[in-house]
């Protein structure tokens, strides 16, 4: 954590006394911090910018400084608040004003250990902002035809977001591939059509991955079903690997989708699986999500098969380790988001679906009514462990509704 903690201070208190409150107030905390003092020069410059209001008087000092600070960054104001020396008092007063002017804030007050896994969370979600503000994702062809309702606003997205979505042609990724060397796979499998298939998917790999240094890309998603006429295989398999490299490589030119994961993955740092659900049981709350690729840094094991509906190429059939699961989708005008929690209960192995096959049981089943009413698009999201406290933030943070 990146954290810096300036402070507010009125001149009438003993600096002495006042000294001693900040060792009392901060040190149980237990965050790493830089105390900065006063001196608010490199205000913005942390992943979390906390001002700690440690007196009352000093909301007049706040004020003459608020317009410098706006212009140093554009978080809200973080404000720290004791039991002591009417420092909650000055401090919602601050916060009023800042309202009122427009701006965005939050007093943090309590015992310390919420305090402290407040700031872990804003933390959290402030690194994930600057990520998000520091990223290109590539649309490699136009989403595929079938996917009517998942495309994206993308100028809502760069005010929104910070994400810059850069149109791609497919003809350039072709042609990049036409001029890849054919590379020697590492895997051997028994089935002839896969081994056949493996060199060429290794191709389309090293072609995405020049494509993606080309343009300085943190993501990408591809039109991959024109690789099946163009090269007569998938991008599975290229997919899978990217996003083990910490890519985001989404399918299907589905937009919505790649900035979910594009969420996802700066607010954890991990990968996540893009899916689509097959079958749905709102008296369980189980549903079965498919799909023909799964990053290989989520998965126990693989195995390789071939592209299901094409039935030629390297399709992935991944294994996932039972337990938590956040299932998330974010609409691509960014007005709606869809997060539920559940349990990874089972993968299957059906022969008449996408190769990788998670049932996830919903912790709410009620949920399931989203799907059958008022679903966004039909891929959906899914990330181990437990996300949806630290997501929410991240979603109200970019204004986007949760």
């Amino acid at each position: 954590m990146n954290i810096a903690v300036y402070t507010l201070t009125s001149a009438l208190h003993d600096p002495q006394a006042v000294d001693t409150l900040t060792k009392e107030f901060l040190t149980p905390l237990n965050v790493p911090y830089i105390l900065k003092g006063d001196d608010f020069s490199d205000y913005g410059s942390r992943d979390l910018n906390l001002i700690f209001v440690r007196t009352g008087g000093t909301e007049g000092i706040f004020q003459q400084m608020m317009p410098t600070l706006v212009g140093k960054s554009d978080a809200p104001f973080y404000l720290l608040a004791s039991d002591k020396s009417n420092s909650l008092a000055a401090s919602l007063e601050i916060l009023s004003y800042l309202r009122q002017q427009g701006k965005q804030g939050e007093i943090l007050h309590g015992n310390p250990e919420y305090i402290a896994s407040r700031i872990q969370l804003l933390c959290r979600v402030e690194s994930a902002i600057k990520r998000l503000h520091q990223s290109r994702l590539g649309v490699i062809g136009k989403p595929s035809d079938w996917l009517i309702a998942s495309h994206a606003d993308a100028e809502c997205v760069r005010q929104r977001l910070g994400i810059e979505l850069l149109d791609i042609p497919m003809s350039e990724l072709l042609d990049t591939l036409a001029a890849t060397p054919e590379s020697s796979p590492t895997e051997h499998r028994d089935m002839p059509a896969i081994n056949e298939a493996l060199p060429d998917a290794c191709r389309i790999y090293e072609a995405l991955k020049i494509v993606v240094q080309r343009h300085g890309l943190q993501g990408f998603t591809i039109r991959c079903f024109d690789l099946l006429d163009a090269v007569h295989n998938t991008g599975c398999w290229a997919l899978a690997k990217l996003n083990a490299e910490g890519y985001i490589a989404g399918c299907e030119g589905d937009v919505p989708t790649m900035l979910t994961m594009m969420l996802l993955r700066a607010l954890t740092g991990t990968s996540s699986f893009q899916a689509n659900p097959a079958s749905i049981h709102p008296e369980t709350g189980e549903i079965l999500f498919a799909h023909c690729t799964i990053p290989f840094d989520m998965v126990q094991r693989y195995e390789l098969d071939t592209h299901f509906e094409s039935g030629i190429g390297v399709g992935i059939r991944g294994f996932v380790s039972e337990g938590p699961v956040t299932i998330c989708k974010v609409s691509g005008d960014l007005s709606r988001t869809f997060v539920a929690e559940g349990e990874l209960v089972r993968c299957q192995t059906k022969p008449d679906l996408c190769r990788t096959q998670l049932v996830v049981r919903l912790a709410n089943p009620s949920d399931t009514e989203y799907f059958l009413t008022n679903p966004i698009g039909n891929h959906h999201v899914i990330i181990v462990g437990q996300h949806t406290e630290a997501l929410k933030a991240l979603l109200r943070r970019c204004s986007i509704c949760c």
